[in-house]
């Protein structure tokens, strides 16, 4: 705490600009601090909300360029560190599918997104200037909204921080518990999902052993259509349907033969 006091500027910039990198220190208590710290006084809002715009730019220019030069092997990377490494990119597809680059404004409110959606912009091609304009306002109204909100609530903080000072050890202990156990259940869930399909799984050696031996099979191309959109490449013979669209339209897969089903 009284590093902060001294250098709340660099703590501010140091901690948004890693959490934007993709490294797992919370920047929201840290933007709720420098709010408080305005409102009695002890810095600056503006330069505090400009800090952190600073940062988070830096950063997800990074991705962004990332994402440009190498899309899938960025994604995929981003999507195995991720909690829900299963859903994460399907996620932010529909998000900037039906959104565009309009889902920049408000994609780092939502948990898990704010990076993989910077570098999806990247990987789909979004000009570098209209992802700036829209990042740089997306980033204002992040790192805006909880600064203000510590700005407004400053006194009440302070009091909560001086509560949870009180508990020394105990503060640090219980928030590394509910951590550790929402990790855990993160990772229930995700080997109880690999459990069900892993029985139902096919590589795609033997996909294409399979159809060069003659087979019937009917493939199912599940890529969203921003993939599709990216890369129009498709299996021969595969049938394009969304993922959403699979209870509306499952009667034009056969029934007659294997299916598989493929997506990114």
């Amino acid at each position: 705490m009284q590093f902060l006091l001294r250098h709340p500027y660099s703590v501010l910039f140091g901690i948004v600009l890693s959490e934007q990198l993709g490294i797992p220190l919370p920047s929201v208590p840290v933007l709720l601090a420098a709010g408080a710290m305005a409102g009695s006084g002890q810095t600056s809002l503006g330069t505090a909300v400009a800090v952190a715009v600073a940062a988070t730019l830096l950063a997800d220019h990074a991705w962004f360029e990332a994402g440009r030069r190498r899309g899938a092997q960025v994604l995929s990377l981003l999507c195995r560190i991720s909690l829900e490494p299963d859903s994460c990119v399907r996620r932010t597809e529909n998000l900037f599918a039906a959104r565009g680059p309009r889902s920049l404004l408000y994609v780092k409110f939502v948990p898990g997104l704010g990076i993989v959606g910077v570098a999806l912009a990247g990987a789909f091609g979004l000009r570098r200037l209209r992802f700036l304009l829209w990042d740089a306002v997306g980033a204002l109204v992040w790192a805006g909204a909880y600064t203000l909100l510590g700005y407004v609530f400053s006194s009440e903080l302070e009091r909560a921080t001086r509560a949870v000072l009180g508990l020394g050890a105990a503060a640090v202990v219980l928030v590394v518990a509910l951590l550790a156990a929402y990790v855990g259940w993160k990772y229930v869930q995700r080997q109880r999902f690999l459990r069900q399909i892993r029985i139902d799984r096919i590589t795609p050696e033997e996909l294409s052993r399979q159809l060069a031996a003659g087979q019937l099979i009917s493939i199912v191309d599940l890529r969203h259509s921003v993939d599709f959109e990216a890369d129009p490449r498709t299996l021969p013979g595969a049938i394009r349907l969304g993922a959403d669209e699979l209870d509306a339209r499952h009667g034009e897969i056969p029934r007659d033969r294997d299916v598989v089903l493929y997506c990114t």
